[in-house]
């Protein structure tokens, strides 16, 4: 082997290192754009699952609400309910007493009320007498006598 032998086969190998090195960026190189394109993918997915949980999470925070809402305007209604009752019942017996007081004030006493106007020669009542439920006015005029 001489020395133009040993300068080509250098040649050779460098053009073989060479292509070698090429073909091994561009496998370098496709597997850099698709571990990137992997990495979007995975990103975005990430983002999708992100959105979909806080979706699920939204609805049952909104069911939870609805429901505790609904549970307050139930507790609502039944002490409303509760509280007519009290005083529908309270209503009841103020009328009760009511009727058995005016009943006994009514029976036990008489009222009277009057006015009287004097003028020259006459004199002017009126009288209304109450008795229970029931009443009376009365109303004269009486001439009075003149001394001369």
């Amino acid at each position: 082997m001489g020395p133009e032998e040993k300068t080509i086969m250098t040649e050779r190998s460098a053009a073989v290192f060479i292509q070698a090195w090429w073909r091994g960026m561009l496998v370098r190189r496709t597997l850099l754009h698709a571990a990137l394109r992997a990495w979007i993918i995975q990103c975005w997915w990430r983002q999708m699952l992100e959105k979909l949980l806080a979706k699920r999470r939204r609805m049952v925070l909104e069911f939870y609400v609805q429901q505790e809402w609904a549970a307050v305007r139930l507790q609502s209604w039944v002490r409303m309910w509760r509280v007519r009752q009290r005083y529908c019942r309270l209503l009841n017996a103020v009328r009760i007493i009511q009727v058995y007081w005016r009943w006994h004030s009514c029976h036990s006493r008489v009222f009277i009320e009057g006015h009287y106007e004097l003028k020259e020669n006459q004199l002017n009542i009126q009288l209304e007498v109450s008795l229970g439920s029931q009443a009376c006015k009365v109303q004269q005029c009486i001439p009075l006598p003149l001394k001369e």
